[in-house]
């Protein structure tokens, strides 16, 4: 009998073991996916996305909102994972040392390749004349000797800065007026409603170019990047997360958009909608998108990834 039972019992219970080990995706270290996010709407909505995508396949996504010198700080010093929202050029000078020193990975496919981030202008604003970098001196007193940007620290307040420091464009005299995305966007507002005139950090994707009748100004001799601020967007990870975190790291490869697709999903976030509200109604109705992104990705504990997913956007 204990013959029989080493015979035919034991490789039943290796295979099992076996069998057991191939279903785990991932290992245990992998379980939560510590994610930093900057304040802008786009990375905001891309990250709600990968925070739903990833829940839904058992792991456990925890988000930090920073600026995005703390963000590659925080993956330097192992105290976060992940990050997708790395505008390029504009936050290349803040990524720099942290790539230098390896501390950091960029994918090599971007999540976003049609964005673009430059000064722009309402509509009636370059109609009256400001329509390329050159044109913002000769406007210095309506302008009230001010260029809007976007969150202290940031690429593009660094590069508004060395023009006025540099006097280029003759903006020596200029005031940079830093805040947040939601502060700039209001102080806009504010302008576009009583028709004065303001120079801003604008760019796609993003909701203001649905909401607003703005225009981008060109000559900017690359200050925001080549071909007037053409940029991508690309997802950075820990040096070690690919190999570590082969799954959820393969769905974050997948993770792509168009700059249609997240002006869309910024719209309802923009409104005060939760983004993962937003991103469980868009995969509900964009299965194939939901397809897409889970191509060769499976649920934490190696499961179907797509099962587990619809399951959890279930009512």
């Amino acid at each position: 009998m204990n013959r029989l039972f080493n015979r035919y019992l034991l490789p039943l219970t290796a295979a099992a073991l076996l069998s057991a080990h191939a279903m785990a995706a991932e290992p245990a270290s992998c379980k939560t996916v510590r994610m930093g996010v900057v304040s802008w709407t786009d990375v905001v909505a891309t990250s709600g996305m990968a925070d739903v995508l990833l829940n839904g396949l058992g792991y456990e996504s925890k988000q930090t909102s920073a600026v995005q010198q703390i963000i590659f700080a925080g993956i330097r010093d192992k105290r976060l994972d992940i990050f997708l929202g790395y505008w390029k050029p504009a936050m290349d000078n803040n990524i720099a040392p942290f790539l230098a020193a390896k501390q950091v990975k960029v994918f090599a496919t971007p999540s976003l390749s049609d964005a673009q981030a430059t000064l722009a202008v309402p509509q009636y604003v370059a109609d009256a004349g400001l329509k390329t970098f050159a044109d913002i001196a000769r406007f210095k007193d309506k302008l009230g000797g001010k260029l809007y940007g976007i969150e202290p620290g940031s690429g593009a307040n660094t590069d508004i800065q060395k023009m006025i420091d540099t006097n280029q464009f003759g903006l020596g005299g200029f005031k940079l007026v830093a805040s947040g995305e939601a502060g700039m966007l209001a102080a806009v507002q504010r302008a576009v409603n009583r028709k004065a005139f303001v120079v801003f950090v604008g760019w796609t994707p993003h909701p203001m170019n649905i909401n607003m009748k703005m225009a981008y100004l060109t000559g900017s001799e690359d200050v925001f990047g080549a071909d007037e601020g053409r940029a991508t967007v690309s997802t950075v990870t820990a040096p070690d997360f690919p190999e570590r975190c082969p799954n959820a790291n393969r769905l974050l490869e997948n993770l792509t958009f168009t700059a249609a697709q997240e002006s869309q999903l910024m719209v309802p976030i923009m409104a005060r909608q939760s983004p993962q509200d937003v991103a469980k109604q868009w995969l509900r109705d964009h299965p194939e998108d939901l397809q897409r992104w889970l191509a060769g990705v499976t649920a934490f504990d190696g499961g179907d990834g797509v099962a587990a997913v619809q399951a959890s956007l279930k009512p």
